[in-house]
């Protein structure tokens, strides 16, 4: 059994976009021996959105769940928890980013999940975007991507086929070795 210090809890929060909210999160966990180790935030729309993952003995972390869940009206957040340990990858896996930049328009983002997932690449991250086109205004779409390739996939082909399909659907593309 591991020891109680890999203890983790994922924290995932929602609440109005306001000052402070970084602050008065981190606040509350450094005060009570948890360490931030990996995080996501963002603002969609008018919302707050962030993502943690923190670490500390299993008594803390108990602790921490429970000042969050009783703070989520101070907080003015939505607070979900879950507890979780260093996970194990059972082969290797090679990280690579993905940027994809198109004309928007619906099924971008499935497409692209549905032909990873067939290959069982996972995507680690995911980050999209749409604005609209310098100088003619028309409704762009960009996804950066950070996934995780096996080892046994043969990359030249995967790449060629991943570009087939970009091609098909009219998407400029890249898939590159992440640094």
């Amino acid at each position: 059994m591991p020891d109680k210090s890999e203890n983790q809890l994922v924290i995932s929060a929602i609440g109005s976009d306001r000052p402070g909210i970084v602050n008065e999160l981190s606040q509350l966990i450094v005060q009570n021996k948890g360490n931030i180790d990996d995080s996501r935030m963002t603002v969609l729309g008018g919302e707050f959105a962030i993502i943690l993952l923190i670490s500390a003995p299993a008594d803390d972390l108990v602790h921490i769940e429970q000042l969050l869940k009783g703070q989520e009206e101070t907080l003015k957040l939505s607070i979900i928890t879950k507890y979780t340990r260093p996970g194990n990858e059972p082969e290797k896996q090679i990280p690579y980013v993905v940027e994809v930049l198109a004309m928007d328009n619906p099924g971008i983002v499935y497409k692209l999940a549905d032909f990873l997932s067939s290959r069982n690449i996972n995507i680690q991250s995911m980050q999209t975007d749409r604005y609209p086109a310098p100088h003619t205004g028309t409704p762009m779409f960009a996804i950066e991507m950070i996934i995780t390739i096996p080892q046994s996939i043969i990359i030249n082909e995967l790449r060629d086929d991943f570009l087939d399909l970009c091609e098909d659907m009219n998407l400029d593309a890249s898939i590159e070795a992440a640094r």
